[in-house]
């Protein structure tokens, strides 16, 4: 009988400590290699990696989800843009190629532009009818409808302040008087030619600028070769040289009315 009991003890002290060993079992770390895990620790290994595999799937399956709808909102989108870009067409009345073709011209216009940006002022004053020509293609294509696109409209205005800024005069620093029978040469008419000073109001400064040729500045002779000062306001030493002119008209012919006034009285 005790035999028996003892070996009942045995047997239940056995089965505890199994139980025991398989409640206490704890996730082996991952640094431990698979060869090395007990058979409880490989069972916990694989049921964690059943986890993560469980929750990827799922993680995956939301964002297959997710793409399926946006991709259906880019084609709608697309379908969107081509609707768009038909009405568009239609209300310019042009085709794409229509687009293309003037696409392709405005590039031309601005290479040009650019080419001629790198020559120097002379230069330029001498491709004037160059810059009126690209001028007049840049005028060309704004009166196309297709020039009001947003992808044209405001690079066409940007285009068209640069040639402007492309225009240049011949700087002309001296001036050849001509017979007054052919050309009328005058300080008054050369200071209003727009290549000298574009201002006959200005004469006096051609006076100023050469006071060593000229005496009275309402005697020039022909083959006089006049120094020209630059364009701009006149200073106020061209503005003394002309009130004194003035003042001294003024006196001459108040003399010449006194001394013909004189002379009557003789009379």
């Amino acid at each position: 009988m005790m035999n028996l009991i003892k070996l009942l003890l045995l047997l239940v002290t056995s089965l505890t400590l199994c139980l025991f060993s398989s409640y206490s079992a704890e996730m082996p770390p991952a640094s431990k290699p698979d060869k090395e895990l007990t058979e409880e620790e490989a069972d916990l290994r694989i049921g964690s990696l059943k986890k993560d595999v469980s929750e990827l799937e799922a993680k995956l399956a939301t964002e297959k989800e997710k793409y399926s709808k946006v991709k259906q909102e880019i084609a709608d989108a697309e379908k969107s843009l081509r609707d768009c870009d038909k009405a568009l067409l239609d209300m310019l009345s042009a085709t794409q190629a229509d687009i293309d073709a003037f696409r392709k011209k405005l590039g031309e216009i601005r290479s040009r532009v650019r080419q001629m940006q790198t020559l120097s002022n002379d230069q330029l004053a001498d491709k004037r009818s160059d810059v009126e020509k690209l001028e007049y293609d840049l005028n060309q294509l704004r009166r196309n409808k297709i020039s009001l696109m947003e992808e044209f409209y405001q690079p066409i205005i940007d285009l068209a302040r640069e040639i402007k800024g492309l225009y240049r005069e011949k700087k002309i620093t001296t001036y050849t008087v001509r017979p007054w029978a052919t050309s009328r040469d005058c300080l008054w008419n050369i200071a209003g030619r727009p290549e000298i000073l574009g201002d006959p109001n200005q004469w006096p400064k051609i006076w100023q600028a050469n006071r060593d040729e000229i005496r009275n500045p309402d005697i020039i002779f022909p083959g006089q070769i006049l120094e020209l000062p630059q364009k701009g306001a006149m200073d106020a030493e061209a503005k003394k040289l002309e009130r004194q002119y003035y003042r001294d008209k003024r006196e001459s012919m108040e003399a010449q009315t006194g001394a013909d006034d004189t002379g009557n009285g003789t009379n």
